[in-house]
């Protein structure tokens, strides 16, 4: 089956603003989500909440002698990536219905496909 990307992307203003009863909420959201998954049949592979962005590190120049730290490249986002499910659907059809489902309460879901590399990119 194809794999899709649910990219979670929301306010953590939001979330530090709502308190803990509505983080609360949204973790239940999430748990009924893992079930609904499988009753549209679909898969989860893999999903992670991250930490908050004040945690990132931001590399620029990556593969180069001039790597380097730097400050947060997008700071007036309101939004930003919160977590991620990693999924297995018949098709795109399908991957809607399930990426529909996800808890974004503060935001918004990106789905999107995942590239199957070639074999001639992987040893």
């Amino acid at each position: 089956m194809p794999k899709y990307l649910l990219v979670i992307v929301e306010s953590e203003d939001a979330y530090a603003e709502a308190g803990e009863a509505a983080f609360n909420e949204v973790m239940e959201a999430h748990q009924s989500f893992t079930k609904e998954v499988a009753e549209l049949g679909g898969a989860i592979l893999g999903g992670e909440a991250l930490q908050p962005v004040a945690t990132a590190t931001f590399l620029r120049g990556t593969r180069s002698d001039t790597v380097e730290v730097v400050d947060n490249p997008a700071p007036d986002l309101k939004e930003i990536l919160g977590g991620y499910y990693l999924i297995e659907a018949a098709d795109d059809e399908q991957a809607r219905r399930i990426a529909e489902r996800c808890p974004a309460m503060y935001g918004y879901i990106e789905l999107r496909p995942i590239w199957e590399v070639p074999s001639t990119y992987v040893e």
